[in-house]
């Protein structure tokens, strides 16, 4: 009953994915040149015929080599009211089109459950070991009392998880044979460019052994599923049941992880996206080895530098990480770094976008010693920090997509009251945040512009701390009088820090 496989999903992902479908025929045309055209345009754009690679002629060949080595996986548990979650629960934010079309389009625990009904899922996955190791995602197993591994000649095992990584979503399963099975091994996606060819192999619908093709459409993707996003985007077709499975460069090896689709109509649209195999091999070799994965640990929660707040800061341009809050005790606590620092370079690699930072922490083992280079006040400082290791919690980067910023008067068009009792229990502040509480927001004003909202709490402004109304207005004063056209805001929402970049008129 493929439907209900998605009650083992993580809601973090957009749209649990499996990746098959028609073949993808591209053809590259060469137009002859006119003398005249020629000598005006640049050498640079004229390719020779010769220097066409042809597509495949077929990709039966690879899709034979391979195919053995494709495995479907199928899981059994209870429904979700019963199971023990291993991590938090997650659902898709508030309007959200993909909750609709699940609702519309699956069968949902909540909808369809009965008390003691057993839960079926089903997905795909592969070998990687002659011993019977078996890759496989982990919103595809998350939950299972059982799990069964069918090879493609549908031989039946019963499998044990052997570890899995909910960050890459990455989870490594073992069955046992009576002789060595027909495995593949991972590629090097570094070198996979936009434009090559891929075959994905899976299990759509129950529809094991199913192969379809298309091409790399873009590398690096951020699908908000957590802070190690770097996915593949692929055209060829991949749908409910594809999960876990692989995606070969056509020299058969595994340059991806088949993981989650866009799918706006419910339909498959050409948009998937795959773990990258550079991505995918060090996780799996950790589980093999220990069972789990460890992986660097800063401390900080952090958030992109827009425009607003480069300028606020000084900087000539948004590279880096801002540091929205410190954790007690972190590894950036002890070395020094505060909240309002950019971090631009990490163990000497510079943070283009912040969310460089959290891939580049992970990839540095514990208790390693690295630089730290900050802005801060007007100069660039270097920091040491040693590394910790990642708690089971991930670590929070705060999205700036809402950030604040503009005001074309010095009145921000708020209306702010101490934390009391009283404004704590009726705002549902925590009795450990300290700030200045945000209870109206003018219609039309600059704040309501940039999205503040009663409930919000202001925790610092111009680099200084809050405690009354008084020393916001104050705050604000002073930028005015010192001709700053902007200042700096940390507000807490709902238990998340983030800075606000206010710009004067």
């Amino acid at each position: 009953m493929q439907n209900q496989m998605l009650k083992q999903f993580s809601n973090r992902r957009w749209l649990i994915a499996s990746a098959v479908g028609t073949a993808l025929t591209v053809a590259l045309l060469v137009q002859p040149v006119s003398p005249a055209a020629a000598k005006s345009a640049p050498a640079h754009t004229l390719i020779p015929a010769t220097s066409i690679i042809d597509k495949p002629a077929s990709f039966a060949d690879v899709v034979e080599a391979v195919k053995p080595a494709v495995v479907n996986v199928s899981t059994a548990g209870a429904p979700p009211a019963q199971q023990s979650e291993r991590g938090p629960h997650f659902r898709f934010p508030p309007n959200s089109p993909f909750q609709e079309f699940f609702d519309r389009h699956f069968d949902t625990p909540d909808r369809f459950s009965k008390p003691n009904e057993r839960i079926h899922a089903v997905g795909s996955g592969f070998v990687i070991d002659p011993d019977g190791y078996v890759v496989t995602n982990h919103h595809v197993i998350k939950g299972a009392s059982e799990i069964t591994v069918v090879t493609n000649g549908g031989k039946r095992y019963p499998a044990e998880l052997k570890g899995y990584d909910a960050k890459t979503d990455l989870a490594l399963l073992k069955i046992t044979a009576d002789e060595p099975l027909p495995y593949v091994v991972f590629g090097d996606s570094g070198r996979a460019r936009v434009g090559d060819w891929v075959v994905a192999i899976g299990n759509p619908f129950g529809l094991g052994g199913t192969a379809t093709t298309g091409i790399i459409s873009a590398r690096g993707r951020d699908i908000r599923s957590g802070p190690l996003d770097d996915f593949l985007q692929i055209d060829a077709p991949i749908n409910q049941g594809n999960s876990g499975g692989p995606l070969f460069a056509v020299d058969g090896t595994v340059v991806g992880v088949n993981t989650a689709i866009f799918s706006p109509n419910g339909g498959n649209v050409g948009i998937g996206f795959a773990i990258p195999a550079n991505m995918a091999k060090p996780v799996i070799e950790q589980l093999i080895a220990t069972g789990r994965v460890n992986r660097g640990w800063l401390g900080v929660q952090i958030q992109t530098v827009t425009e607003d707040i480069a300028d606020t800061l000084g900087l000539d341009d948004q590279n880096g990480a801002l540091v929205a809050s410190v954790v007690d005790g972190s590894p950036a606590h002890q070395a020094g770094v505060q909240t309002g620092d950019v971090i631009r370079k990490f163990d000497g690699q510079a943070i283009g976008r912040m969310r460089e930072l959290p891939k580049l922490v992970a990839s540095v083992a514990a208790d390693r010693n690295v630089e730290l280079e900050i802005w801060r006040a007007g100069d660039l400082r270097t920091l040491r920090v040693t590394v910790g290791a990642s708690p089971d919690e991930e670590e929070t980067v705060a999205d700036a997509g809402n950030a604040l910023g503009g005001a074309d008067r010095p009145k921000l068009g708020l209306t702010l009251a101490p934390l009391t009792a009283e404004t704590r229990r009726q705002f549902r502040v925590p009795n450990d945040t300290e700030g200045v509480l945000v209870t109206e927001v003018t219609p039309g004003s600059p704040a309501a512009r940039k999205g503040f909202s009663p409930g919000d709490v202001i925790k610092m402004i111009g680099g200084e701390t809050v405690n009354a109304p008084s020393d916001v207005v104050n705050a604000v004063e002073r930028a005015v009088k010192a001709d700053q056209s902007s200042v700096l805001i940390l507000i807490e929402r709902r238990g998340s820090d983030r800075f606000v970049a206010v710009r004067f008129a």
